[in-house]
């Protein structure tokens, strides 16, 4: 592991994920990757338990951790990996709020009862009842308790370890803390809240689908049986 993401997610990090996987850092682990492998979920809900996790074989195969559910576990991981540097993903609180609100936390009413139960259950005790403490839409409280992680993560962090970024700022920054060239290619910018809100919605449809197929094979076949 060479690089610690710190930030919440909405901060901008599944744009550095692409941006530290195009600078040689990759592959980056980050929320989504997460979603795709079900199987990792029970490792996170042991380490949410406060039970100590066996990192370096977790993350054998990964160079760089962004987003949730890493960014949790930061102070754990910089004890594994006292090697790699910590980068602190921030934008405007009041924008992040608002961000998080439309979509990372709208998205567990999207997921119908047969999408795997364990991510919305890590989400939900690692992010809003553990991060959060079930007060997320106490928009005060939640903006406060972002600003504290940051302030927390720059007490914890020492400063020549410490990249406190924000996306907008391109790739100069960074490639002067990870000592790298600067690529001659935009830096990337994705899911904004538009982008993944019709992302979303493209997930909605495509679980409906799934759910009326599935629906549709089983009914043929008890018809075929029994009829």
């Amino acid at each position: 592991m060479k690089i610690i993401g710190a930030g919440f997610g909405r901060t901008g990090t599944l744009s550095i994920k692409l941006a530290l996987e195009e600078l040689g850092f990759g592959p980056c682990y980050h929320m989504k990757t997460a979603l795709t492998r079900p199987w990792h979920i029970p490792f996170w809900l042991k380490a949410e338990r406060k039970r100590p996790g066996q990192w370096k074989r977790f993350f054998r195969k990964y160079n760089a951790t962004v987003d949730w559910p890493a960014c949790e576990f930061y102070m754990a991981l910089m004890k594994t990996f006292p090697e790699a540097k910590v980068i602190l993903t921030v934008r405007d609180p009041e924008s992040w709020y608002e961000s998080s609100r439309k979509t990372i936390y709208r998205i567990q009413t999207y997921f119908p009862w047969w999408f795997p139960r364990l991510f919305v259950k890590m989400q939900e005790k690692l992010i809003w009842q553990g991060r959060f403490k079930g007060r997320f839409e106490d928009r005060a409280f939640a903006i406060q308790n972002y600003m504290d992680h940051i302030e927390s993560v720059k007490s914890n962090v020492p400063p020549e370890k410490l990249l406190v970024y924000d996306v907008r700022q391109g790739w100069e920054p960074l490639c002067n803390f990870l000592d790298v060239a600067v690529p001659q290619k935009p830096f990337p910018h994705l899911h904004d809240t538009n982008t993944y809100l019709n992302y979303i919605r493209k997930v909605k449809i495509w679980m409906a689908l799934a759910g009326i197929t599935a629906f549709s094979a089983i009914l043929l076949i008890l018809l075929y049986l029994f009829l």
